[in-house]
């Protein structure tokens, strides 16, 4: 990691915390239950938002700044939160160790997607579930072009962030079973369109 990623990008995406995405975070915590495991774990932005079912969060998180920007959130959880590792691509888990995984936009900048979506279904429980919120690819053409044409930017500057990513596609592809997902664009002005297409979905593993 250089010097942006490390010490600016986490920064940048904790302070981009607003009431509507709060509302999109408490919808896709709905329904964890047990052991979760949460990639992308950031400065904590679904801690307060837990089910009461949940029994513990094992959180990977590469960024030590954005886990120490997380430090007064995770104090005042009732839920128990340990860091369990760096890498969502290398899970430090044993097969079907968990109950649950969740996923907040975190898809859109693991370098390798389809490792992380194999390991989330080797580490989770039969029947366990995938609760996911993430950004990815318009429907729309127009929009779509505007992505591919921004996204070297976006990597750049938000750490390998893409804006391309079917991930819904990708989540099937991992062999877990979508059973519920809403695409649309979030409440922002146009210009906006290419970062805000959003996918908010449960995948689980038979």
């Amino acid at each position: 990691m250089g010097f942006w990623a490390r010490q600016v990008t986490p920064r940048l995406v904790a302070g981009a915390e607003n009431e509507a995405l709060v509302a999109l975070r408490s919808r896709a915590c709905e329904g964890l239950r047990g052991e979760v495991v949460e990639l992308g774990f950031g400065s904590g932005g679904n801690v307060g938002l837990y089910p009461v079912e949940v029994t513990g969060v094992v959180a990977v998180e590469p960024s030590d700044v954005g886990w120490d920007l997380g430090a007064t959130r995770r104090a005042g959880s009732p839920i128990p939160i340990v860091r369990g590792g760096l890498d969502g691509q290398r899970l430090d888990l044993d097969d079907e160790s968990v109950d649950a995984a969740l996923s907040t936009f975190t898809l859109c900048t693991i370098p390798d997607v389809a490792a992380a979506l194999s390991e989330v279904r080797r580490v989770l429980r039969p029947g366990g579930s995938l609760h996911f919120l993430e950004h990815g690819v318009s429907p729309d053409d127009r929009v779509r072009r505007w992505q591919h044409r921004l996204e070297p930017m976006q990597k750049r500057v938000f750490d390998g962030c893409h804006l391309t990513r079917p991930i819904d596609e990708l989540v099937e592809q991992s062999g877990l079973v979508v059973e519920q997902v809403e695409r649309a664009y979030a409440p922002m002005p146009s210009l906006m369109k290419p970062w805000t297409f959003g996918y908010l979905g449960r995948a689980t593993k038979s």
